[in-house]
């Protein structure tokens, strides 16, 4: 499997990321992205409706949207993941909120285990993604900047 984002077939994309949070959770994912906001600009982000236009609006980073968890974003996100179009995940979720759309948040996260797809479902592990992507993405301009 190649490194997200440096694919080793000498194809060109840019890497996918998918951005969801729970209502309670979008301020934490906002102050997480900002950290990482000149890694992400690098990448293709993905997100639910809500969290997007939050994402697009404060930091500027186009984002596009799928529909809200609720209405079938997660789902979405889901199939661009079976499709292999999606290289990583970060769900912040909310564990102590009932959430109505239950199980299309279980389907998103077994896709993801089923495809290989790394997702992250909380801070701690989130920072450990995005530290870990960033460092591709800078390992990929080494390498890019070594072959031309």
């Amino acid at each position: 499997m190649d490194a997200i984002g440096i694919p080793t077939n000498g194809a060109r994309r840019e890497a996918v990321l998918a951005l969801v949070a729970h209502d309670e959770k979008k301020d934490d994912l906002l102050r997480l992205v900002r950290r990482y906001r000149s890694s992400l600009a690098r990448l293709h982000l993905i997100a639910t409706a809500h969290t997007g236009a939050i994402l697009a609006e404060e930091l500027g980073l186009p984002v596009e949207c799928m529909r809200s968890g609720p209405e079938g974003g997660d789902i979405q996100i889901g199939a661009r993941i079976v499709a292999g179009e999606v290289d990583a995940v970060v769900f912040l979720r909310d564990p102590l909120t009932a959430h109505p759309h239950e199980p299309d948040i279980q389907a998103l996260l077994k896709v993801c285990d089923v495809h290989g797809v790394p997702v992250a479902t909380n801070l701690a592990s989130a920072e450990i993604l995005l530290r870990s992507l960033s460092q591709a993405i800078w390992w990929g301009r080494e390498a890019a900047a070594v072959h031309e």
